[in-house]
């Protein structure tokens, strides 16, 4: 859910542009449990020819706001969470048969229907006006975001088809794929991920019908908005929803791994839902959020069609739970080819327990680099998303050690601490030399720095 992506918090990133033009191609596969066709999963790039790109079958004019780039497109078409076995793959699962086990309709049939094979390029106006998100919201930045141009993208979250799907009158659904971000650089962040969406919209008569002399309760009203609902729900509403909610989801983690989980919930709040939480739970005696769930915006759901009804939705973030629950501990691990990695996740049936047995750790290779900024207008993620581009997997952290002002030019200087290790192998340090290089080079070239190397 859109919420799980910390909106308030602005990230800061890349002018690595994607080179002129690249091409997608592959053959199709399917989801059994998706209603559209699910995206290639061969993908390769090709060389720079003109100004578009083409990705799955469609071109894509560029212009000032393309930014994605041949290494982010690499990992499109993917779907981790559709590959049997992969640890993503059994999170995935372990979700929908908690949810096709314990909410069913009249005729015993699941409740809830899963949509894994959606489209990872969306709309700007799916990822972000169906959401109510204002067109001044931070969230919006290509600092944060990967374009194909001012009107596509690669998904952000997987809020993108919630308008969508509900439009096409569904009640109830899972959504799960890949989302893009641009973010810092350690073992808990990747700008490739995978989030798993739910909603649930209630009728007056499916929400208020267990509840004794629930017959003269009513979903809507002409109030006010406050901290604890919006102008047009009734306060009976909101707390039956909300209770719905923090059940399910208190559940689903129960079920995932195990009664003696301990959960609690944290308020937040977020421009498009009203009230809202985030899920922590406690892991190794450490609190860890896990997901963001919330209220939906009612006029989100309106715009849908859906005028009558009330409902909430929730985003999780399957490599955070797998990570967890398997204890992986670097996110790098889940794109691995590595069969001593693939191995441990092969099983008899997805509940089986697994703990993951680390592969060698090879030493990691640590080098420096140092450079005078540019001006203002340097952003910390366009580094990082250029060491991405040059460096690949054998990045493991990039941070932030030491910022100088200059006492008489006021130049400012970054040095940057580059972890490099190959979770497969021993990295060589002519090798590492030679990727630093690199990033020296592309660094002046490409982001206007100077060099203090």
């Amino acid at each position: 859910m859109a919420m799980l992506w910390k909106f308030m918090r602005v990230a800061k990133y890349s002018k690595t542009a994607l080179s002129p033009k690249v091409k997608g191609r592959g053959t199709p596969t399917h989801s059994r449990h998706s209603s559209s066709k699910s995206v290639p999963s061969d993908f390769a790039a090709s060389a720079p020819s003109s100004n578009t790109v083409e990705l799955l079958g469609k071109s894509y004019p560029q212009d000032d706001y393309s930014n994605v780039t041949e290494k982010i497109l690499s990992k499109v078409g993917k779907n981790l969470h559709n590959r049997k076995h992969h640890p993503l793959w059994l999170i995935k699962e372990q979700v929908k048969d908690h949810f096709y086990k314990h909410y069913t309709g009249r005729r015993g049939t699941p409740l809830f229907s899963v949509y894994d094979g959606l489209s990872p390029v969306v709309t700007v106006q799916q990822n972000f006006d169906s959401l109510l998100i204002p067109p001044n919201h931070a969230s919006r930045r290509k600092e944060d975001n990967y374009y194909l141009n001012r009107d596509h993208m690669l998904r952000a979250h997987t809020s993108a088809h919630q308008w969508d799907l509900i439009r096409s009158g569904l009640d109830a659904f899972l959504a799960v794929g890949d989302v893009y971000r641009r973010d810092t650089i350690d073992n808990t962040h990747y700008p490739v991920f995978h989030q798993m969406e739910g909603v649930r919209l209630f009728s007056c008569h499916e929400l208020f019908s267990n509840i004794k002399d629930g017959e003269g309760l009513q979903l809507f009203e002409q109030g006010h908005r406050t901290a604890h609902k919006q102008e047009c729900h009734t306060m009976e509403a909101v707390r039956l929803v909300e209770f719905n909610l923090k059940q399910v989801l208190t559940k689903l983690m129960a079920h995932i791994f195990g009664d003696g989980l301990q959960v609690r919930w944290v308020d937040c709040c977020f421009p498009f839902t009203h009230p809202s939480f985030e899920m922590e739970i406690n892991f190794q005696g450490e609190w860890m959020e896990v997901l963001g769930c919330g209220v939906m915006e009612q006029q989100l759901v309106n715009s849908a069609g859906a005028q009558d009804k009330i409902g909430w939705a929730f985003g999780l973030g399957l490599e955070r739970l797998a990570m967890i629950l398997y204890e992986i501990p670097d996110i790098r691990l889940f794109w691995s080819e590595d069969e001593r990695f693939l191995k441990q996740f092969i099983g008899p049936h997805i509940w089986q327990k697994i703990k993951f047995q680390p592969l060698s750790r090879y030493p990691p290779l640590i080098n420096d680099i140092s450079f005078w900024l540019p001006s203002e207008t340097y952003c910390e993620n366009d580094f990082y998303d250029l060491v991405r581009t040059v460096g690949g997997d054998l990045i493991e952290k990039v941070v932030l050690v030491d910022e100088f002002v200059h006492p008489k030019t006021k130049k400012v200087s970054h040095c940057y601490r580059i972890v490099y290790r190959h979770p497969e192998r021993t990295l060589t340090q002519d090798e590492v030399h030679r990727i630093h290089q690199a990033i020296e080079e592309s660094a002046v070239r490409e982001l206007g720095v100077e060099g203090r190397f």
